[in-house]
C-alpha cells in the first residue's frame, strides 16, 4: 500500500517529542512520547470529554490522516460492510436454555444494533417453549441515544422474579448494576456503581453477590446486596489486598454454592458460601499456593476439583467431601494423562462432562457417576472448534454442545447422555448463502528451530490456487494460555472469496498442544511466541499457500504484541500489519504498578520493577523499545480512548515512534475510537463497520479488491436450519481451562470479535458474561 504521491497527498501528524528519561536496573531509557498519557487518565476512562486538549488534538489528527489515506477505499469499505451484514441473519436468536419453568434466550430484531434478552415458558416433557415471549431487557431501547452501550452481565433470580443486569456507557468497564422486577418490567430504585460485572444470586432470590472495582479499577471486592436496600448498606464479604489478584463471583452447577475466586494468571484461591445461607462467612477451600490453580464443582456431598496441584501440568480432577474440602482430603478421581489437557468440567446430577484437548483438537468426554463408564463424542474434520454451553439445568440427562469449523457454520446439539442420541437444534443461517464445499479447511505444521511443531489452521476457497501466488491473512494471539479455536466466522469469507488464504498460527503462549505449550511461551520464554509466528509465515510460503512478501499479519490486544514484536524482528516477511488495540508498550506498562492490570499481569510477563532479569527479557522484545531503522510495511493500529486493558497511549506512542523511525515509505495509520474501550464499537453494526475498514486496509495492501464471485448469484445454504425456536450454538468454544487463565474476554481478531460477528449463535445462559478479568 504505497503512500499517495501527488501534491495533495495527506501528510501524517508529526508528534512532538518531549524526552522523559528513566533508569531501570542500571539501564537508561528515553521515551519521547510519554506526554500522550494524560495525567488524569482515570477520569478520562469514566468521562472521555476530560481528555487534555493537546492530546485530543493529536488523536483527532491521527484519525483525520487515516480517514484521508483510506478515502479512496470508501466504496470498498461499504461493499465489505454490505457483504458481511448480508451474511448475518438480522433477526437471529439463540437456542432457548431451559431453567425450571422458563427458557431464556437472546435475540436481535431486524435492523437492531443491540441484543434483546427474553424468555418463554418451558415444557420440560416435550422440551419445547410455550406461549408468548416476555422481553426482559431490550438492548435497542436501553441503548438508544448512547454513544456507547454494553450489557456486561445479566442474571435471573432462582424464582425467576428478578433480573440483575450490569451496563457500561463508556467502554471503561465500570458497570452499573440494576435490578428489574419482571412482574412490572421496571427497574427498582437501587443502583450499584463501579461494578466489574460479576453477579451471583443466593437461593432466597432476594440476595445476590457482586464484584466491585477499587479506585485503581481492579475487581478486588465482593459485596452482598439485598433487594430494597440502598447500595451504601451493602456488606463487603471479601476484600483482596494483593494488587496482583483479581476477584470474581460465580455459582456451582448444582446451585448449592456461591463461589468467590481470587486469581492471577498462574494461581487461584476459592471461597464458598452456601447459596441457602447467604449471611454465612466465606469458607476457604484451599489457600493460594504460587503456581497452583484449581476450580470447583459439586455433586452429592463431594467437590470435584480441577487442578494442576502436584505438578499435574495438563490438569487432573480430584474429589473432596463438602464437609472437609481441605487439600489433605483431596483424592484422585481422574489422573493427569500425558498429552491430554483437561480444559474444563461441567457436572450434572448423574453425569460428569469434561472438555479436553488432544493433539491440538478438542473432545468432549462423558462419565457416568453410577459406574464411572466413559464415552466421547467423535468428530472428523482436520480442524474444528467444540464447546459446552447453554446448560442451566442440573438434574437432566441432556447436555448441550456446539460444533463448527472454519468452513462449517456453527451447529448446536442437544445430546442425551443416557441414550447417546444427538439432536441438531440449529445450524447458523447465512442469509446471502454459503456452501461449505466451496471452502477448504486444512491444518499444517511449521517447524520451529528448537524442534517444536507449530499448528497452523488454514481456510481458503476451493478455487484459490495453492501455487505460491496467493496472499495470506495470518492471525495470531499466543498469551494467557488462550487457544484460538478453529471456528466459523462469516466476515472472513470477504477475504477468502477475494483470494486470500486465511490462516491461524497456534503459537506457544496458548494451549493448543497442552499446558506446557503455554508455559513455553511466557516469561523468559516469551520470544517463542514471536518466532513461532515467523516460522508459521515461512511454512505458508514454503508449502505454496503464500507468496513471499504478501502476508498480512493480524493480532489484537496481546496478539498486537505478537505482531508488533514479529514485525520488528522480520519486517520483510509482511506486506502489512493490523494491530487491534495492541499491547505494544510492555516495558513501561509492566513497570507502572498504578495501572489497573499491571500487578495481575506480572506472572505472565515478569515484574521489571523488582526483577532485573524480567526487565532484560521484556526490553529485548517489547515492540515500542525495539523499533529500529529499517523499512516497515504498511501498518494499521487501532485503539479505544476509554480502554482500561490496553490504554490508548500505547498504540498512539507506538505509531508515532514507528513513523519517526521507519526508513520506508509505506503508510503507518492509527485509528482511535474516541467513544469506546477495548472491544471497539458496542453495537453489532458499528462493530462490523470497523471490521470492514480493517479488511479494506488488508485488501488494499495486497491489491485484492474484488471477490471472485462478486457477480454471481447468491449461493444456497447447504446447512438446513433446525427447529428449537431458531436458536444458536453453544457459547463456550474450545477455550482455556477456567483454572488455567484468568481471562474472561476473548482475544480480539479485528473489530469483529467485540460483537461476535453480530450473530447470536450461542445457547444463552442468563449469566451472559463476566468482566472481572485480568488480561490486556
Amino acid at each position: 500500500m504505497s503512500d499517495q504521491t501527488n501534491q495533495a497527498a495527506p501528510r501524517p501528524p508529526v508528534a512532538k517529542r518531549v524526552p522523559v528519561r528513566t533508569q531501570r536496573h542500571g539501564r537508561s531509557f528515553v521515551d519521547d512520547y510519554a506526554w500522550m498519557r494524560a495525567e488524569n487518565w482515570r477520569e478520562v476512562m469514566r468521562d472521555p470529554s476530560l481528555l487534555p486538549q493537546d492530546i485530543r488534538e493529536h488523536l483527532e489528527a491521527e484519525n483525520s490522516y487515516t480517514n484521508a489515506m483510506m478515502a479512496n477505499e470508501t466504496p470498498l469499505i461499504d461493499k465489505l460492510f454490505a457483504e458481511m451484514k448480508g451474511r448475518i441473519k438480522e433477526d437471529d436468536s439463540t437456542v432457548p436454555s431451559p431453567d425450571g419453568t422458563f427458557a431464556y434466550y437472546t435475540r436481535y430484531r431486524a435492523g437492531g444494533n443491540y441484543p434483546i434478552f427474553a424468555r418463554k415458558r418451558w415444557d420440560a416433557q416435550k422440551r419445547e417453549t410455550l406461549g408468548e415471549e416476555q422481553i426482559l431487557i431490550d438492548g435497542d431501547k436501553e441503548g438508544e441515544g448512547q454513544d456507547y452501550f454494553q450489557i456486561g452481565a445479566i442474571a435471573h433470580s432462582p424464582d425467576h422474579r428478578y433480573i440483575a443486569w450490569a451496563v457500561d456507557y463508556s467502554g471503561s468497564e465500570f458497570f452499573e448494576i440494576r435490578i428489574r422486577d419482571l412482574a412490572t418490567g421496571e427497574d427498582l430504585g437501587e443502583r450499584l456503581s463501579d461494578s466489574a460485572g460479576g453477579i451471583a444470586w443466593a437461593a432466597d432470590s432476594r440476595t445476590f453477590f457482586w464484584t466491585k472495582r477499587d479506585e485503581k479499577q481492579r475487581p478486588s471486592m465482593v459485596y452482598r446486596h439485598a433487594i430494597g436496600d440502598d447500595a451504601s448498606v451493602d456488606a463487603k464479604v471479601y476484600q483482596e489486598d494483593d494488587p496482583g489478584y483479581f476477584v470474581s463471583v460465580g455459582k456451582t452447577e448444582s446451585e448449592r454454592f456461591i463461589t468467590i475466586e481470587a486469581h492471577d494468571h498462574s494461581t487461584s484461591e476459592v471461597y464458598i458460601i452456601p447459596a441457602a445461607r447467604p449471611l454465612d462467612e466465606p469458607h476457604l477451600i484451599a489457600a493460594r499456593k504460587q503456581g497452583v490453580e484449581y476450580d470447583i464443582s459439586d455433586r452429592g456431598g463431594q467437590f470435584y476439583i480441577l487442578t494442576n496441584a502436584g505438578d499435574a501440568v495438563d490438569f487432573k480432577i480430584m474429589t473432596a467431601p463438602v464437609t472437609a474440602p481441605q487439600p489433605e482430603n483431596w483424592r484422585p478421581w481422574i489422573d493427569e494423562r500425558d498429552g491430554v489437557l483437561v480444559l474444563g468440567q461441567h457436572l450434572f446430577a448423574d453425569y460428569h462432562v469434561r472438555l479436553e484437548r488432544v493433539d491440538g483438537l478438542p473432545r468432549i468426554v462423558i462419565r457416568k457417576f453410577e459406574d464411572e463408564s466413559e464415552h466421547d463424542l467423535a468428530l472428523d474434520e482436520e480442524a474444528y472448534s467444540l464447546g459446552l454451553g447453554g446448560s442451566l439445568e442440573f438434574d437432566t440427562h441432556v447436555m448441550r454442545f456446539s460444533y463448527a469449523s472454519p468452513s462449517t457454520p456453527d451447529q448446536v446439539f442437544d445430546y442425551d447422555m443416557s441414550t447417546r442420541e444427538r439432536r441438531l437444534l440449529k445450524t447458523r443461517i447465512v442469509p446471502s448463502g454459503h456452501k461449505s464445499t466451496d471452502y477448504v479447511t486444512r491444518r499444517i505444521f511449521a517447524n520451529a528451530e528448537d524442534g517444536a511443531r507449530v499448528p497452523v489452521t488454514i481456510l481458503h476457497h476451493k478455487d484459490t490456487p495453492i501455487d505460491g501466488s496467493a496472499a495470506v491473512f495470518l492471525y495470531g494471539y499466543g498469551s494467557y494460555g488462550i487457544t484460538i479455536p478453529a471456528d466459523f466466522r462469516t466476515s472472513r469469507l470477504s477475504l477468502v472469496d477475494r483470494g486470500f488464504v486465511y490462516a491461524i498460527a497456534h503459537v506457544r503462549g496458548g494451549m493448543s498442544k497442552g499446558y506446557r505449550w503455554y508455559l513455553d511461551g511466557k516469561l523468559e520464554k516469551k520470544k517463542n511466541t514471536f518466532t513461532d509466528f515467523l516460522v508459521a509465515a515461512d511454512a505458508l510460503v514454503e508449502q505454496g499457500y503464500a507468496a513471499p512478501g504478501r502476508i498480512i499479519a493480524c493480532g489484537g490486544s496481546a496478539g498486537g504484541l505478537l505482531v508488533g514484536a514479529s514485525v520488528n524482528m522480520a519486517p520483510q516477511k509482511f506486506a502489512g500489519v493490523i494491530a487491534a488495540v495492541p499491547f505494544v508498550d510492555v516495558l513501561n506498562t509492566m513497570s507502572d504498578a498504578d495501572l489497573p492490570l499491571t500487578p495481575p499481569e506480572w506472572p505472565e510477563w515478569g515484574n521489571p520493577i523488582e526483577d532485573a532479569d524480567a526487565a532484560e527479557w521484556i526490553s529485548a522484545y517489547s515492540p515500542y523499545e525495539n523499533i529500529r531503522l529499517t523499512p516497515y510495511p504498511s501498518i494499521l493500529a487501532t485503539a479505544g480512548l476509554s480502554d482500561p486493558r490496553v490504554t490508548y497511549w500505547e498504540p498512539a506512542k507506538w505509531v508515532a515512534k514507528l513513523r519517526a523511525t521507519t526508513t520506508g515509505h509505506e503508510p503507518i495509520l492509527f485509528r482511535i475510537n474516541m467513544e469506546a474501550g477495548h472491544g471497539g464499537a458496542s453495537g453489532r453494526w458499528d462493530s462490523l463497520k470497523e471490521t470492514a475498514f480493517e479488511f479494506a486496509f488488508a485488501l488494499k495492501v495486497v491489491g485484492l479488491d474484488k471477490p471472485a464471485n462478486a457477480d454471481a448469484a447468491p449461493v444456497e445454504n447447504d446447512e438446513a436450519p433446525a427447529s428449537a425456536d431458531d436458536g444458536g450454538a453453544a457459547a463456550a468454544s474450545d477455550a482455556a481451562p477456567s483454572t488455567a487463565a484468568a481471562d474472561a474476554g476473548a482475544p480480539l481478531e479485528t473489530a469483529q470479535d467485540a460483537a461476535d460477528e453480530a450473530a447470536p449463535t450461542g445457547s444463552e445462559s442468563s449469566d451472559i458474561a463476566r468482566s472481572d478479568d485480568a488480561q490486556p
